[in-house]
């Protein structure tokens, strides 16, 4: 079986996180995901209330390690970063922004904090502001993206710091998890694969538009609001390009884009709503449990670096 010293350092079976997406990644999912062997994420970047009960909620459902993800520039973030020592969080994972204001707080309370990370200096710093690990993703995946892609940033990261680096980015099945370790990555984070497990409650209509993706399907909308987001093609993805044409102003997409991931995610309005998933939603093809979701990943995986070793004749 595959293990690494990430997924010790957590006290998981597998070295995969969930990601925490927004409006998606709920006590279900997230306990689902660590039932099943793998690191559970509830999303933070919600109402208090709710981050709160789904942190309960997810105690009741499981008694393995989760963790939440917190939006550093959403507008709860310093009341969730707050929450998840409280509630005796084990794991945070970051995005959108430095934690090092929350570090030496959360390492007060014995959470391990995991940052997402779109470049070496970023991850580097990380390093240096006392992080656990980082998370390296590429521009493969959904919702908020950077410019390298997963093959490009996962190496030299790897190579520039001492700490796990998670990969991040276009992982969907086991070869690419295959491909992530061979790179140096220490764990993978999947998002978009799980979007289509039997413990994700998002909306039916979302699964299936996932299910139903073409290898081309995806887009990155927003480039000129310095937050680019990749998501399914759709009624919405053709507004937002107009804009684009138009060079209108930062209001008008943040007008356009306001609520449009709820609309799809909760009301599974998946023509004007915004449907985040990375350019692996080509290779989903069925829904499945979290539990056979990992499995089939990492037995897959095992299975092609046995591969490559008798191929290269390795050892």
């Amino acid at each position: 079986m595959i293990n690494s010293t990430f997924s010790d350092m957590v006290g998981i079976k597998y070295p995969i996180i969930q990601g925490g997406m927004a409006w998606i990644a709920d006590s279900s999912l997230a306990a689902g995901v660590s039932n099943a062997g793998g690191l559970g994420i509830i999303t933070g970047n919600a109402p208090v209330d709710w981050v709160r009960d789904e942190i309960r909620k997810a105690k009741s459902l499981t008694d393995k390690p989760f963790g939440v993800n917190i939006m550093l520039l959403g507008e709860t973030a310093e009341a969730i970063a707050k929450l998840v020592c409280e509630e005796g969080v084990k794991v945070v994972t970051t995005g959108a922004g430095n934690p090092g204001k929350y570090i030496e707080m959360w390492k007060q309370h014995d959470i391990k904090v995991i940052p997402v990370v779109p470049s070496v200096a970023l991850a580097k710093r990380m390093e240096r502001a006392g992080v656990d690990a980082v998370i390296a993703e590429g521009c493969e995946s959904g919702g908020h993206v950077g410019e390298l892609t997963t093959m490009a940033l996962v190496p030299q990261v790897v190579d520039a710091v001492n700490i796990p680096v998670i990969a991040a980015g276009g992982i969907g099945d086991g070869r690419g998890a295959a491909a992530a370790f061979m790179l140096g990555a220490s764990g993978i984070q999947v998002g978009t694969r799980f979007l289509v497990a039997h413990e994700c409650t998002v909306h039916d209509n979302y699964k299936k538009r996932v299910i139903s993706a073409k290898d081309i399907d995806t887009q990155v909308t927003g480039r000129p609001t310095g937050h680019p987001v990749r998501v399914i093609r759709n009624k919405l993805t053709r507004q937002f390009q107009l804009l684009e044409k138009e060079g209108a102003a930062l209001e008008r997409y943040e007008e356009l884009g306001r609520g449009a991931l709820s609309k799809a995610a909760r009301e599974g309005d998946i023509d004007n709503g915004s449907v985040m998933a990375g350019q692996i939603a080509g290779l989903i093809g069925k829904e499945q449990s979290c539990s056979d979701i990992i499995e089939e990943i990492f037995n897959e995986a095992e299975i092609n670096l046995r591969r490559v070793e008798k191929i290269f004749q390795i050892g």
